[in-house]
């Protein structure tokens, strides 16, 4: 067997039980924590203080990985106005920010890997724009030590208002899958799939169920999910797309979000099909968040009036309930995305996107 053929291998078993690996993760780090991990309290009192935030990010995470959003987009909201309400106390800002990182990262990395499984998820268009994203972003978790963050809040705030106002504006008319009522007869094992009019549409024999991808000549990409839905698109729009990942980069560096939340239109506008651009948007979130998140964490003492984290402060007892809560919501949402009409994924990332802008101008007026 060769190296591509034992390679392929690999990558089809791996996704195949990639349920098992992801909520294995979880598992280990609750462990973890619980046997090893330095905490303010201990006992059964302490570990299930925050149960409820389990129900509460798993609903987020399934919201925002089904749009393709960072997960802080929700939950930062969700802790500086809701929890107050429920636990009776204020998270202090490097709590949140703990919180949503840690929680954000397993739940990202659980909806990529569900994505990509489906088929949804175009990795040489991902891979383009995180390098292009990848010094905004470093810049972006630099400059979060020094700006104030009522500043930083509305300019968000304005920012999601106008993606809320571009994306209700985009023509969507391009992105319905063309599926197996198409007139393509897709079969599931290794063969092409051979279409009425005599075309034929990619079958990869890496990829599991009738999936596959290819480009013509002329740059046009046809993508077949697992389903056996087909998607043509192309690569074109790359200036749009970088002006807006990096604009997005900038934020997505201040405070762990806001890359998705204005590359996700670019890729709309650029006539990438709705399921095919959250699902590449869930692997330029991940990656770019974990980068946020080590300069968040290491970069606060390169910077005059930085701060580094501190791992003791940790609240435990919260995150060891949200980690399994967004994994879940990781593994829940393409099934969700497929199964909804795309008008309807398009409107609700519209009125997400103008909710969080709300909030994010109540919280920079509660700070000036």
């Amino acid at each position: 067997m060769s190296t591509s053929s034992r390679s392929d291998t690999v990558q089809k078993t791996f996704l195949k039980y990639q349920h098992l690996f992801v909520f294995l993760a979880p598992l280990l780090f609750v462990v973890s924590v619980y046997l090893v991990a330095p905490t303010e309290g201990s006992g059964t009192g302490y570990w299930l203080e925050y149960w409820w935030l389990f129900l509460a990010f798993l609903v987020g995470a399934t919201i925002v990985n089904t749009v393709g959003i960072s997960g802080s987009a929700l939950f930062v909201p969700f802790l500086i106005f809701i929890f107050p309400l429920i636990a009776g106390e204020t998270l202090t800002p490097e709590t949140l920010v703990k919180v949503g990182l840690i929680s954000e990262s397993f739940g990202l990395s659980s909806s990529a890997l569900a994505f990509i499984q489906y088929g949804l998820v175009d990795r040489r268009l991902a891979l383009t724009l995180v390098a292009g994203g990848v010094p905004f972003v470093v810049g972006g978790a630099l400059l979060s030590f020094v700006i104030p963050a009522p500043v930083f809040h509305l300019l968000l705030g304005l920012a999601l208002i106008a993606a809320s106002y571009l994306l209700f504006k985009a023509d969507l008319g391009h992105e319905e899958p063309g599926g197996t009522d198409s007139g393509a007869e897709i079969s599931t094992d290794s063969g092409a799939e051979v279409s009425t009019d005599g075309g034929s549409l990619p079958n990869d024999a890496d990829k599991l169920g009738p999936a596959g991808v290819e480009m013509d000549t002329h740059g046009t990409v046809t993508r077949v999910d697992r389903d056996g839905n087909d998607y043509s698109y192309s690569h074109g729009g790359y200036l749009e797309r970088f002006a807006n990942y990096s604009i997005g980069g900038v934020f997505q560096g201040l405070a762990g979000f806001g890359i998705g939340e204005l590359g996700i239109i670019s890729m709309l506008r650029t006539e990438v099909p709705v399921k095919v651009a959250i699902g590449t948007n869930h692997i330029v979130v991940a990656l770019t968040a974990v980068l946020a998140s080590l300069v968040h964490v290491f970069g606060g003492q390169f910077v005059p009036g930085g701060h580094s984290m501190s791992l003791a402060s940790t609240p435990w007892n919260m995150v060891v309930w949200t980690v399994p809560a967004t994994v879940t919501g990781g593994q829940i949402a393409p099934y969700v995305s497929a199964a909804l009409d795309t008008s309807f994924i398009k409107t609700g990332v519209g009125v997400l996107f103008a909710v969080i802008a709300v909030a994010l101008f109540v919280m920079a007026a509660g700070g000036f």
